[in-house]
């Protein structure tokens, strides 16, 4: 009996990934759970294990590829024969006829109910979706029947685009007479939900903010003119990259408030306390030490722990700390999330956020270890610079950029003398929807405290 292979939901928000490996070839004989596939997400890098075992008879994907959630990757014979004869016999799967299949298509559409109700246009599995660039749409989101060839080139253009939504949202999209793929999605990388198809069901569409992908931006030139060029197709984390920071930037109303903080009896004490955090093989750096600081100040300022749920008009507090935190890698940033960062002591998190690192350098992060954060912590005080703005990516609300300590001179109030002192500059980006501006300056002032009082940290957390 022959069993496909389909590629499973491999997180929330993924639709489709990049083939980066396929680990077998036809006439394979492979046991069940064995990797068949390496797949790069917008997240990591997972091997897609095979649900039987058996005869690989027929792999339908390449490397370089883009696999749909659903997708059929290999066909896997099953029983105990071996190489390409295994099961021979066994006839091949009949093929609908490609009249016989558009009939069958067109009788799984409903009819219209009349001019008022549009008719929908049924939303495949995601196994029918291709990843191609979206085309404009016009606001409203309503559905509609549209004569003509030109008409039928546009719907299925319209269904040429990855639409993210959950089973449940596609349903219902389905039961008002809705084109899902009309609808712009107000989630995070515009995501669709239950209110966004309800929206676009009255007429108020126009309403939702643009889905990540339906950009403006004007058309290239054509740069050959002035001289030779190449074109590098961007990597997954790349293009998550780029839908993130565009919906980003397009819904958060950013505000960026800059300090200092004084580190230098805190890199005094953690040069002297280095020697403990080795005997478990950790590094105490000074952002495994801010990521215990702000952990205490998240449960300070709980608003900064928080989540905007903008169709309820609610915000949502959460009562566990996880705190992210940015890693350059040679496939871009990846952040890893640490959990119940308020919890663990200095050193414990200063060898857990090393071992994350090393994971997320390595492309060997698990969803589960890049999901659930609440918080971003950006350190780019290793490469250099005096200052930038970082972006928070909701549903977060804030985050922490940091760059390189210097040494300068500080007034000294006390001896009447500029003294050498080391200081840490520090940004926190926060989305002004929540947050105001005291808030702000009050949440990185207790940060700063804390940095030059070490002490505090014991005390309040």
């Amino acid at each position: 009996m022959a069993t496909e292979v389909t590629l499973p939901d491999v997180g929330e928000g993924i639709e489709s990934g990049t083939v980066v490996g396929v680990l077998v070839k036809e006439g394979d004989r492979i046991n069940k759970d064995q990797p068949v596939v390496e797949l790069e997400t917008d997240k990591a890098v997972v091997e897609v294990p095979s649900t039987v075992a058996g005869v690989v008879k027929q792999v339908n994907v390449k490397e370089g590829e883009e696999a749909k959630i659903g997708a059929v990757l290999v066909i896997i014979e099953e029983g105990e024969g071996e190489g390409e004869g295994a099961g021979a016999g066994e006839p091949e799967p009949v093929k609908a006829e490609p009249e016989q299949q558009a009939a069958s298509e067109k009788q799984e559409e409903p009819e219209p109910a009349g001019p008022e109700q549009a008719k929908p246009e049924t939303a495949r599995a995601g196994a029918s979706e291709v990843g191609s660039q979206p085309r404009q749409e016009p606001a409203g989101g309503r559905s509609g029947a549209r004569p003509g060839a030109a008409a039928g080139q546009e719907e299925r253009e319209d269904h040429d685009r990855l639409v993210p939504a959950a089973p449940s949202v596609r349903r219902l999209a389905r039961e008002l007479g809705v084109d899902i793929h009309h609808v712009n999605g107000s989630g995070v990388l515009g995501r669709i939900s239950a209110s966004d198809v309800r929206s676009a069901s009255s007429g108020a569409g126009s309403l939702v903010a643009p889905a990540v992908g339906q950009t403006t931006s004007a058309p290239l030139p054509d740069f050959s003119r002035y001289g030779e060029t190449e074109r590098i197709a961007m990597s997954g984390v790349r293009k998550a990259t780029l839908k993130a920071m565009t919906r980003a930037w397009g819904t958060v109303p950013l505000v960026t408030h800059f300090d200092d903080a004084d580190i230098t009896e805190l890199e005094k004490l953690r040069m002297r306390y280095q020697p403990l955090a080795d005997e478990v093989g950790a590094k105490l750096t000074p952002t495994a030490i801010l990521l215990k600081v702000v952990a205490v100040a998240l449960k300070r300022f709980p608003d900064f722990n928080a989540s905007i749920d903008v169709d309820k008009l609610e915000v949502v507090r959460k009562l566990y700390i996880n705190v992210g935190v940015a890693v350059d890698t040679d496939a871009g940033l990846l952040v890893p999330v640490v959990k119940d960062a308020d919890k663990k002591g200095m050193i414990e998190l200063a060898k857990e956020l090393g071992e994350l690192a090393e994971k997320a350098r390595d492309r060997k992060l698990s969803l589960e270890e890049m999901q659930g954060g609440n918080f971003s912590i950006s350190n780019l005080g290793g490469i250099g610079g005096v200052g930038f703005t970082p972006i928070v990516t909701p549903p977060e609300v804030a985050i922490l950029g940091v760059s390189r300590a210097r040494v300068e001179p500080v007034w000294n109030k006390e001896s009447a003398v500029f003294e050498p002192r080391t200081v840490m500059p520090l940004a926190l980006s926060y989305d002004h929807r929540l947050i105001d501006g005291a808030a702000a300056a009050r949440f990185l002032r207790w940060v700063c405290m804390a940095l030059e009082e070490p002490f505090l940290v014991a005390l309040e957390g």
